[in-house]
C-alpha cells in the first residue's frame, strides 16, 4: 500500500526489528563490535558480512537514519556524515582527481565557496556558472569535465537553478550531477526528479530542525552509471555497478578520513525528521506571507523569495518545488544599517544557522560573506544591507509584528 511522505518517515524505523518493541531505533554508542566466530569479523572486513566492526565506518543508529533518508529521497542508498560540509567534502575528494574539471554554481553558500578554493589548490579545475541559465553550464563543458554541482535555491539571494535543464546536459555528457538539497529538503523537492546522480543534505538544517545536532548526508539516486566513471578505484569495481559510487565515498571518507556522524546526533536527527513536513509547511507559508508583506514596506528596498511574482525564477520554483522555501532575504532601503535593524527585533534571534524551529536573522555581508570581499559579494548579488532570515514555526502574526515594529523604528 502506497503511503504519504510523513507516514512513511514516521514508521520507517519499524520496518526492521527494534529491541524491546521501542518505537525509535536506539542510540548505539559502542565503538567496537565483538564476534563469537572470528571468521564473521573477517567477513565484515572483506565485504561479505553487512554487520559492524568499528563505528568510524558506521553504526546501527546511523544505518537507521540512512534508511530514512533514502526513503525521503527515493534513492538507492545513503551515507551519513558528521556535518553537511563533511558530506560535500567527501563527494569532491573521493570522486575527483587532480586535473579533473568541475562546473559549479556561482551562487554558493560561503563555506562551500571556501571549500572549492581548497579543491583548486589540490589541482582540480573549477569554473563557476550562472546556473539559472543551463546554457551557461553547457558552454563550460570540457573533455575533462567530471561533475556539475549546484544548490537548489541559493543562499542568501534565493536564485533557483535550472535544475531539470542542467540534468539533461549531465545525461548528455555522462557527468555526475551533484545537487545540494539543503535549502529545499526532500519534502519540497527530490533531486532524482531532475536526473541528479547524488543528493547532498546538511541534516543540521531542516531535516533535524531543532538546532541540536550536526549531520550531513549523500544519497545516490541510482540514476548514474558508475561502471563508466573513470575515477572509481579498481578495488571497488567488484561491487554492483550501481553501488560503486557509494562504496568509494564510504570507504574513502568514513574509513580513511573519519568524517563519521556520532550516534547521538544520528538519533536526534532521525527523531527530528519525523516532523519535517509539518514544520516545512508552516515555515514556508509564513515565509511567503512575510515576503509579500515586507516587500510593500517603504524601508525595504527588495525582498528575495521564490514565492514572489517578480522573482526571476518564480515560475520555475512553482513547477519544481512543493513550496518556495523557508528562507528569505531582505535588502533594507539605502542608508539603513542592518545591524541596527536586527537589534530592534524582539522575537527574531540574531544568529547564524538556518532551518531551526526559531526564526533567525543575520546581516550577510558583515558575517558569513565577509571573507569573500566586496567584489565577490557584488557578483553574487549580495548587498551590504542584506539580512538573511530563516523562518521558524512561530505564530506568523508575531513575526510579522516584530519585523513591522523594527522597520518603523529604525
Amino acid at each position: 500500500m502506497s503511503q504519504g511522505f510523513t507516514t512513511t518517515i514516521l514508521h520507517s524505523d519499524r520496518q526492521s526489528p527494534i529491541e524491546h518493541g521501542a518505537l525509535h531505533k536506539p542510540s548505539h554508542l559502542a565503538v567496537a563490535y565483538g564476534f563469537d566466530n572470528a571468521q564473521d569479523l573477517v567477513d565484515v572486513f572483506q565485504g561479505r558480512n553487512p554487520s559492524y566492526a568499528y563505528s568510524r565506518q558506521g553504526s546501527p543508529t546511523a544505518t537507521a537514519l540512512e534508511a530514512k533518508l533514502t526513503k525521503m529521497e527515493d534513492g538507492l542508498g545513503t551515507i551519513t556524515f558528521s556535518s553537511g560540509m563533511a558530506a560535500l567534502t567527501a563527494v569532491f575528494t573521493t570522486l575527483l582527481k587532480a586535473g579533473d574539471h568541475l562546473i559549479s554554481s556561482a551562487f554558493l553558500f560561503g563555506n562551500t565557496n571556501s571549500l572549492l578554493e581548497t579543491l583548486e589548490n589540490l589541482g582540480i579545475q573549477i569554473d563557476f556558472a550562472d546556473v539559472t541559465d543551463a546554457e551557461h553550464v553547457r558552454a563550460l563543458v570540457k573533455p575533462n569535465t567530471r561533475m556539475v554541482f549546484t544548490e537548489t535555491i541559493a543562499n542568501p539571494a534565493t536564485q533557483v537553478a535550472a535544475l531539470d535543464d542542467i540534468g539533461a546536459i549531465c545525461r548528455e555528457h555522462g557527468l555526475v550531477y551533484l545537487v545540494d538539497n539543503t535549502m529545499t529538503s526532500p519534502y519540497l523537492f527530490q533531486p532524482k526528479s531532475v536526473g541528479a546522480s547524488l543528493s547532498v543534505n546538511s541534516l543540521t538544517k531542516y531535516i533535524c530542525g531543532h538546532g541540536n545536532a550536526l549531520g550531513g548526508s549523500v544519497t545516490d539516486t541510482g540514476l548514474f552509471d558508475w561502471s563508466a566513471y573513470p575515477n572509481i578505484n579498481p578495488a571497488y569495481r567488484g561491487s554492483k555497478p550501481q553501488q560503486q559510487g557509494l562504496v568509494q565515498i564510504k570507504k574513502k571518507s568514513l574509513r580513511d578520513m573519519g568524517a563519521t556522524i556520532a550516534p547521538e546526533s544520528a538519533h536526534r536527527i532521525a527523531v527530528g525528521a519525523e516532523t519535517l513536513s509539518l514544520r516545512m509547511d508552516r515555515a514556508c507559508s509564513t515565509a511567503a506571507l512575510l515576503a509579500k508583506t515586507l516587500s510593500a514596506h517603504p524601508k525595504v528596498k527588495q525582498v528575495f523569495h521564490p514565492s514572489l511574482a517578480h522573482h526571476p525564477q518564480h515560475e520555475r520554483a512553482k513547477r519544481l518545488f512543493r513550496h518556495g522555501g523557508a528562507l528569505l532575504s531582505i535588502e533594507l532601503a539605502d542608508g539603513l544599517d542592518p545591524v541596527a535593524f536586527q537589534n530592534l527585533l524582539k522575537v527574531v534571534v540574531s544568529a547564524t544557522h538556518l532551518g531551526d524551529n526559531r526564526t533567525l536573522a543575520i546581516p550577510v555581508a558583515q558575517t558569513i560573506y565577509w571573507e569573500m570581499g566586496l567584489e565577490r559579494r557584488q557578483e553574487m548579488g549580495i548587498a551590504e544591507s542584506l539580512i538573511r532570515v530563516s523562518i521558524g514555526i512561530e505564530d506568523p502574526e508575531d513575526l510579522l509584528n516584530d519585523f513591522t515594529q523594527a522597520l518603523n523604528a529604525i
